[in-house]
């Protein structure tokens, strides 16, 4: 049963607690499994994926299997129903049009002293996605991942997720993949799948940027290559934060509290309520909504451990404890949510009102749903078409603007104690250069 906490410090106890739980000694002791791992696959290739598959997933593969093949990809569009298929297609196109908002445009500014300065932005050459398998199939991680890097013009975009029974991967997300622009697709998921989008091998080309969230094996990997290659985040276990007045409707918010825990057992489910009397009926409306669960055991396990109910008495002071726990998703249950939303400074992404559960940005709202996690929202933001860019700055000086700046230029240069950098400008306030040879 959800606990229900009335003491302010009390609650902000706990909201750490919550937001710390995935960095325990537990957890963290896994990253020298993960470093293993990753050399092992920078070492022997292909053999680390296939012997790595067999020992985690349960599956003997042959290195021309991990490829998904073209006549696999076909087959999935007959597996899939026409109502999901209207459904992927009908995300995919509210996702793009919402990335499409996003992308950067290069400038160039002409200024008054003869100088020209500006950006370039350009995409990533290859882009890696983790999409993961196990509890449940994610074509809505497909298309939240592939989308941003189509939009942003990636040339290559490589996918990774773990084989099912028999090496089969879920039709759903082999259509998602196709419907979003994924150019390669391979069976192969955990750290080992990280190791080979980061490093290469005989048969998965390296990238540039990996995305996607995964288990915590996944997110060690990702955090251990983080340099040879970008990433977008790393991603805790999920999370929602809702903040609920007297109007809300307790079986509305319920759900939303268990479409959270239903993730993982790790998931946090937290309600801010200023009214009592609301706390005590969404306590009562998840016990019984829990009782002919599909995944009851998953989702109690995460409500037993990581659900809290904190009772405030105003909305400023549930706004204080949000932004103290930055959770990845915030729903304002409110009746005037803008006017709560000022106060809010800290959330993956918002849900304002009560017809907008965390569901509709989940799988087409069109804004993106992976997201900062663990109270990273503080500095984070949601993944987009910005991950998969990159910009470079542009400067020209013409002779005139040089001249004006170069008194000032080797004065630092100088202070710094950088002799050619100020002689670098210097020469070039002299003659010009004349060949000896000449």
């Amino acid at each position: 049963m959800l606990r229900i906490i009335t003491q302010e410090a009390e609650a902000r106890s706990e909201l750490r607690r919550i937001s710390d739980r995935a960095y325990s000694v537990e957890i963290l002791h896994k990253e020298a499994t993960v470093r293993e791992i990753i050399q092992t696959v920078q070492r022997q290739g292909d053999k680390a994926l296939l012997d790595y598959t067999l020992e985690f997933d349960g599956q003997s593969l042959t290195r021309e299997q991990l490829r998904v093949s073209g006549s696999e990809l076909d087959a999935a569009y007959q597996q899939v129903s026409k109502e999901l298929l209207e459904a992927i297609s009908l995300a995919r196109e509210q996702i793009e049009a919402f990335h499409r908002l996003r992308v950067p445009k290069s400038w160039v500014h002409f200024d008054e002293n003869e100088a020209v300065l500006g950006k370039r932005y350009t995409p990533v050459d290859r882009a890696g996605l983790y999409v993961p398998g196990g509890r449940a199939a994610y074509p809505s991680t497909v298309l939240m991942n592939a989308i941003p890097a189509k939009v942003a013009k990636v040339p290559k975009i490589v996918m990774v997720t773990p084989p099912g029974e028999n090496g089969k991967l879920p039709a759903a997300v082999l259509v998602a993949a196709q419907e979003a622009g994924v150019t390669e697709i391979y069976r192969i998921g955990g750290a080992q799948a990280i190791a080979a989008l980061a490093y290469g091998t005989e048969t998965i080309p390296a990238v540039d940027v990996i995305t996607g969230p995964g288990n915590i094996y996944v997110t060690l990997a990702k955090k251990t290559v983080y340099g040879k290659v970008g990433i977008d985040s790393l991603a805790g276990p999920s999370e929602v934060l809702i903040i609920a007045d007297r109007q809300a409707n307790p079986v509305h918010v319920a759900a939303d509290l268990l479409a959270q825990a239903e993730h993982d057992p790790m998931a946090a489910a937290i309600l801010i309520a200023t009214d009592s009397d609301l706390a005590s009926k969404v306590q009562t409306e998840v016990s019984k909504q829990l009782n002919d669960h599909p995944r009851k055991l998953l989702a109690e396990k995460a409500v037993a451990h990581y659900g809290l109910i904190i009772v405030v008495d105003t909305l400023e002071t549930a706004a204080e404890l949000s932004n103290l726990f930055a959770p990845e998703h915030l729903e304002l249950e409110v009746e005037e949510p803008w006017e709560l939303l000022e106060k809010i400074r800290h959330a993956g992404a918002i849900f304002l009102g009560n017809s907008t559960p965390e569901a509709v940005g989940d799988y087409l709202a069109g804004p993106n749903h992976t997201l900062p996690t663990s109270g990273a929202a503080r500095y984070a933001s949601a993944l987009g078409v910005e991950t998969f860019i990159k910009h470079s700055s542009l400067i020209q000086y013409s002779p005139q603007a040089l001249q004006k700046m170069s008194s000032a230029i080797q004065i630092l240069a100088r202070a710094e104690g950088l002799h050619s950098h100020g002689e670098s400008v210097r020469l070039r306030m002299e003659n010009e250069y004349v060949d000896p040879q000449e």
